[in-house]
């Protein structure tokens, strides 16, 4: 052997004892039975020195190695595949050391410069006693060595490395076969067509994070190292180099961040660690400049893509029509070369391909490179047609739960495009259709976000926001109401109405934000006032677009919530049942989102109405659908299965009622917290039906907090908070004191008074149960008192059938009883059992409470914002 030539690394000291036998065997069989003992190789050349710092990458490396094993009784060529920096490099030096004693022969092979090749292998000739280069031409001593390593002789177990290949056919026939392995680094994934390739990702941030601990030791805190590892996009070249910075210079991490946002560039040209072969810089120019001589439309493509957001860009962006620069315009016009380009960006690892999601990305360390590279004149061109490629990717219909998928592939692209500095009326147009996706989605924090964004974009003062910016306010107002701030929302609302009027901007504008004054009244506990204003907004819409409009479907729907807010129940079934027969005819017009609170709104309508079975039925198909199209943790989603809680709770369908009331409030305080309004709605749902269901302790308690809850949010005088205060006098009663229940009881319904009036559902079912508190009492007369007041109103009220009518009714029929006036106690009994005969099933617990002469509690189920 000449493992001691100036040319290598000699490890003569440490070589294998091997018997010739088998050559072929499987290595690991050999080592295990001892025909093989692990000394190290005898020829180790070129290999770069490990990095100390080397991090993760376990489960590579191991895959890596069970591939070649599998592979030993063939030709072994494997191939390490990725974007530049990620590592490729390291992982095989990692490789070559840490299973260096299953080789006699590790050798380096720089491949970047393919003439270079034959150089490099005509190196080996000597280790393997062949004439040396300069007894032959290069040529002949590079073919000796790979004839000598596909015979084996004299080693045959060998490793070669091929650092940053690129084009197969440029050195597909420089690389050995025989006995021993190949492993190449490639940024060119076309490599996959003829060796084994694992592909090489980015760090993890786990391994981000221990890799800068490791790198800058203790002056890295766990924040800030999360922090560089997300604005480095988790990339082992970029994390090296500013580790090296940072343990070189003292910088601070705040520092290089604040300098990384300026000039990316730059930075990541400084601080090369030994261990890498150039700067991250050089990598990527590298890769672009082969590219822009092989395909120079591609790295078009590129730079288009660099004024993107870093996350996957839909495939479906990249159409023709809109775009202004002429070599896109033709790029996107030519569906081949189209693909073509972004198939040569994928093979250079400029660009990651993801065909199942149909989509690419381009890392968001390229993309700052790209851009740095370009004059800021064309950075504003090329950010114009990405501008319009989204315009021409979305959907025309936000409303739509169907087109919402397209919708959030392309959120995340709002931001880095910067679309708020568009003038474009179509580009300002689709950022009002993203807001709206947004608000209607579910994402509320996203959607106001970008609506303050844009409308502080858009206005050129607060005095004159100017027509984009009026649309912007109009859709803040929604979200404001729906985070359940209702003041804030009105005043909003009426201040950005009043300027839209100055403006003379078109009923089209204007209407829409009437039917938000009626909701935020709603919502503020205005419910006479909302249903003024609401009944003169549908004459007008009828009046502007006729009636079976779209816009006049959602102030139909409007005034239908007004109506059943106001004890209205049969006139709020009608206008419910209109609307949602018209939004199920126009379908995608209205949106899922529209056409499920529709739906819900003729349920809760139907059981408010006393109609407990048909609610039951009505509400399950809008929770089916709304599951379907919406998702389970939609909002209006939860909202119906909430309200079907009830209803199945006033059926007497205890169990699923409890079941589905338990999963809407763990839904929502996940998804919205304690104290948003939907989670204060299902707390209350939740507390009724533990009550129902001999579970009254745990929901005195739950009604507690939420009674005080709903003070804090909706205010003391507010008619839902009010009526949850109801709820927990009637708790109080069952389980503290009925004298504790009675005062709180008289307080509530007085302040009721006072906010809906005496004529009330809200009103007359507290009083209901003040009559009970009163009889718990033993004060009978009183209790007869309030109960001959009530009956009545109710029968006016809901009709004398009504289950509330004959709760009161049942109530009243035993204390009189209790008083001794049963001539009037049986009769009203005879006809209140008539009654519910005609009304609920007799095994319905309603029915047995009554005909066992005991109270019946009403209580009350806050509805939807």
């Amino acid at each position: 052997m000449k493992g001691g030539k100036s040319t290598l690394w000699s490890r003569s000291l440490f070589r294998y004892s091997v018997q010739k036998a088998n050559p072929r065997r499987r290595l690991v069989d050999r080592l295990q039975t001892g025909e093989v003992q692990r000394r190290g190789p005898a020829v180790w050349g070129k290999v770069p020195l490990r990095n100390k710092n080397f991090t993760g990458r376990g489960e590579l490396l191991e895959a890596l190695r069970a591939k070649i094993e599998e592979s030993s009784t063939t030709v072994a060529l494997h191939a390490l595949h990725g974007m530049g920096g990620v590592g490729k490099t390291q992982m095989a030096i990692e490789y070559a050391w840490r299973y260096q004693d299953w080789y006699d022969l590790v050798w380096w092979v720089p491949a970047d410069q393919p003439m270079m090749i034959r150089s490099a292998l005509a190196q080996l000739a000597p280790s393997l006693d062949l004439p040396q280069a300069a007894a032959s031409s290069v040529g002949d001593a590079a073919t000796a060595v790979l004839e000598a390593l596909r015979r084996g002789e004299p080693y045959d177990r060998w490793l070669l490395i091929f650092d940053n290949a690129d084009q197969p056919e440029d050195i597909n026939e420089l690389m050995p076969r025989g006995p021993g392995h190949v492993l190449l680094t490639s940024r060119n994934n076309r490599w996959g067509d003829i060796v084994e390739t694992i592909s090489v990702d980015v760090f993890t941030r786990e391994e981000s994070i221990e890799f800068l601990h490791k790198r800058v030791s203790t002056s890295i805190g766990p924040d800030y190292a999360d922090k560089l590892a997300e604005e480095l996009g988790d990339l082992p070249l970029a994390l090296e180099q500013a580790g090296a910075l940072l343990a070189q210079t003292g910088m601070t991490p705040s520092d290089y961040l604040e300098a990384l946002s300026r000039e990316t560039g730059h930075l990541l040209s400084v601080g090369k660690p030994n261990e890498y072969p150039m700067s991250m810089t050089a990598a990527w120019s590298i890769s672009v400049t082969n590219l822009d001589q092989r395909m120079p439309e591609a790295v078009e493509l590129l730079r288009c893509c660099a004024l993107f957001g870093p996350e996957p860009i839909p495939r479906d962006v990249f159409r023709a029509g809109g775009v202004q620069r002429p070599q896109l315009a033709e790029l996107l016009s030519r569906p081949i070369q189209l693909s073509q380009a972004i198939g040569e960006l994928g093979r250079y690892a400029l660009l990651r391909v993801d065909l199942g999601s149909r989509t690419v990305q381009v890392h968001r360390l390229i993309q700052a490179l790209v851009r740095e590279a370009l004059p800021p004149s064309e950075q504003e061109e090329i950010r114009a047609d990405v501008h319009q490629l989204l315009v021409g990717a979305l959907p025309q219909n936000p409303d739509e739960a169907a087109n919402w998928e397209t919708f959030r592939n392309l959120v995340t692209h709002l931001e880095p495009t910067r679309l708020e500095i568009s003038a474009c009326d179509n580009v300002r147009s689709m950022a009002l259709d993203m807001i709206r996706y947004l608000y209607l989605s579910g994402d509320l924090s996203s959607a106001l976000q970008y609506a303050d964004r844009f409308i502080e974009h858009w206005s050129e003062s607060p005095e004159a926001p100017g027509a984009d910016a009026l649309r912007g306010l109009r859709e803040k107002g929604n979200i404001l109401r729906e985070l359940g701030k209702y003041g804030e929302a009105y005043n909003l609302n009426q201040d950005t109405l009043q300027k839209m009027r100055a403006a003379e901007l078109p009923k089209d504008d204007t209407f829409p934000l009437i039917n938000s004054i009626g909701a935020d009244l709603r919502a503020s506990g205005r419910f006479r006032e909302a249903l003024a204003h609401d009944e003169d907004s549908r004459n007008a819409h009828i009046e502007a677009f006729g009636l079976d409009d779209p816009r006049t479907l959602r102030a139909t729907n409007n005034l239908a919530v007004d109506n059943s807010l106001n004890s209205r129940f049969s006139e709020s079934v009608h206008l419910h049942e209109q609307a949602f027969k018209l939004a199920d005819e126009v379908g995608r017009t209205m949106g899922a989102a529209f056409l499920v609170a529709t739906w819900n709104g003729l349920a809760r309508a139907t059981r408010l109405n006393g109609e407990y079975g048909q609610a039951c039925d009505v509400g399950e198909e809008a929770y089916a659908y709304g599951i379907d199209y919406l998702g389970r943790d939609h909002p209006w989603t939860l909202r119906t299965a909430k309200d079907l809680s009830t209803a199945l709770r006033r059926f007497g369908e205890l169990a699923r009622a409890e079941e589905l009331a338990r999963d809407v409030h763990g839904r929502c305080v996940r998804l919205f917290g304690l104290n948003q309004p939907d989670t204060l709605a299902a707390a209350m749902s939740l507390a009724n039906v533990r009550r129902n269901t001999k579970r009254a302790q745990e929901g005195l308690e739950l009604a507690a907090h939420t009674a005080q809850l709903y003070r804090e949010v909706y205010g003391p005088d507010h008619p839902y908070t009010l009526a949850c205060a109801g709820n927990h006098a009637l708790l109080l009663r069952l389980i503290v004191s009925p004298q504790e229940a009675r005062d709180l009881n008289e307080r509530t319904l007085a302040s009721l008074e006072t906010a809906v009036g005496k004529d009330h559902h809200y009103y007359l079912t507290v009083a209901t149960n003040l009559a009970s508190d009163y009889a718990e009492l033993r004060d009978f007369a009183r209790a007869v008192a309030i109960g001959e007041s009530t009956m009545p109103r109710l029968r006016r009220l809901v009709r004398e059938d009504h289950p509330m009518t004959l709760a009161c009714a049942g109530n009243l029929s035993a204390d009189l009883r209790m008083l001794g006036r049963v001539e009037d106690a049986e009769q009203l009994a005879a006809d209140t059992e008539a009654r519910y005969g005609r009304t609920l099933p007799h095994e319905h617990p309603d029915v047995r409470t009554f005909k066992e002469h005991r109270h019946l509690d009403l209580d009350f189920d806050p509805p939807p914002i």
